[in-house]
């Protein structure tokens, strides 16, 4: 069954603007009602989180009428990090967990992400079954079976609680000061409050929301705001989150970003060192660069790559059993702990680390030499496709050729925006940056 409407990470796009209009998000919250309804007997219960987007307040009222309108009780959580959702949805036995949000997009987009039962995101058959009742006549509840929606008020707190439970016992963060950015996004209070209770020194960045802030210059697609603030206050590290708070950059001490492909690799060697790292391997997607897969080749450890998105790091890391994986981009999953990526929590990893080896950020943050690396986007207009003209295939059959056995290129849609993105990896940075320049060239004429 094909999808439309979902793209790598639910329903997203322009608020106020198909498919992120009040309509649409009504007949998403009725289809999945339905669908859910159809799937268990008892409970009905749906739990709603959302970040800080002004747009945030109208879909989560056109979920909610949705939702009730076939019978299922919504609780309403207010701003939470994404993984807060898929945590509480497996806590408060929820049917169904829903995010409203765009994570590191701008302000005027949003999105809606589901998770199922489980806490995890759900399948692309699940999504296209849903999918499948939004375009169909859904039936609704009778009116003595309409849902009641009610606020839930510790939602934060629960998070807040269970985050500190994954950072070891005994240990303190006392004399540590840390730059926490929360991208005046979801984490802007959860966040803070986990570091300062743990016993940090905190200096909060990205903490105001208005509605339209969200990732405007912080945040982890804006690392250099934190790195900033690092420098400025003398602080040991910065921890840099998205719009949603389920990605992560760490700022060294001086001022140094390292990526989530740094971070994983600290903690695949940290917990195979241990024990912990199960089935010997790390799960990344393509994205992830070639000095990750020869850093853990090194250790005798495994890189299992998967395509784009968080999702489909996870569907392995469940098929298989692995517990480690993640995203360049900082989304750092770790199903011993959490159904998603959980930067907050990735956070206190790093801080663990940190305060177990009584080393400088500086000292953990660049466990491999990464190979240079270029990525650059290309826009390209609603219902082109570029990647099918013959001079785009060309071209990159001819970069291909000039890398094979020093490099890689990787050529994908975005999909979250009506991006062309095009990656090349390569020892020699002159041709990477002719091979790059070249297809991205044949793209923007085709586009």
């Amino acid at each position: 069954m094909s999808r439309k409407l979902f793209g790598t990470d639910g329903v997203r796009g322009r608020a106020n603007t198909y498919p992120m209009t009040a309509e649409m998000a009504l007949r998403l919250g009725a289809a999945a009602g339905r669908y859910f309804r159809r799937k268990g007997e008892d409970r009905h219960r749906v739990v709603i989180g959302k970040d800080t987007r002004l747009s945030g307040y109208m879909l989560e009222n056109a979920l909610t009428a949705g939702l009730t309108s076939t019978g299922m009780n919504v609780l309403l959580l207010g701003p939470v990090p994404t993984p807060a959702v898929g945590f509480l949805t497996r806590s408060m036995r929820a049917d169904v967990g829903i995010m409203i949000s765009a994570s590191h997009n701008p302000a005027a987009d949003n999105g809606i992400k589901f998770f199922g039962p489980d806490g995890f995101k759900l399948s692309d058959e699940a999504e296209a079954e849903i999918e499948a009742i939004v375009a169909s006549e859904i039936e609704p509840a009778q009116p003595q079976n309409i849902g009641r929606a009610r606020r839930i008020d510790d939602g934060r707190g629960r998070y807040v609680e269970y985050a500190k439970t994954t950072f070891p016992a005994g240990q303190r963060l006392n004399g540590l000061k840390v730059v926490i950015d929360c991208a005046n996004g979801a984490a802007y209070r959860a966040a803070p409050d986990v570091l300062w209770e743990l016993g940090a020194e905190v200096i909060p960045l990205g903490v105001h929301p208005d509605g339209y802030n969200i990732n405007d210059g912080v945040g982890s697609t804006h690392p250099q705001a934190c790195a900033k603030a690092v420098l400025e206050h003398g602080a040991d590290l910065g921890i840099s989150l998205d719009g949603d708070a389920d990605r992560v950059m760490i700022i060294d001490e001086t001022g140094q970003v390292a990526d989530g492909d740094q971070l994983m690799a600290l903690l695949a060697g940290r917990w195979a060192e241990q024990g912990r790292l199960r089935g010997g391997a790390l799960v990344a997607t393509v994205m992830s660069n070639l000095g990750l897969e020869r850093y853990l080749q090194g250790r005798g450890l495994r890189l299992e790559r998967t395509a784009v998105g968080d999702r489909y790091v996870v569907e392995r890391m469940r098929g298989a059993g692995f517990n480690l994986g993640g995203e360049q981009s900082g989304h750092i999953v770790m199903t011993d702990y959490a159904t998603t990526g959980d930067g907050l929590i990735a956070g206190l990893q790093f801080l663990a680390a940190l305060a177990d080896g009584g080393k400088r950020a500086s000292e953990l943050v660049t466990q491999f030499q990464p190979v240079p690396q270029m990525l650059k986007n290309v826009r390209y207009a609603a219902g082109a496709d570029p990647l099918s003209a013959d001079a785009v295939k060309a071209e990159i059959a001819r970069a291909e050729a000039r890398l094979h056995g020093s490099g890689r290129v990787l050529i994908r849609k975005s999909g979250t925006e009506p991006l062309i993105r095009v990656m090349a990896e390569a020892e020699d940075e002159h041709m990477l940056r002719e091979v790059v320049d070249g297809i991205v060239a044949a793209v923007e004429k085709a586009a």
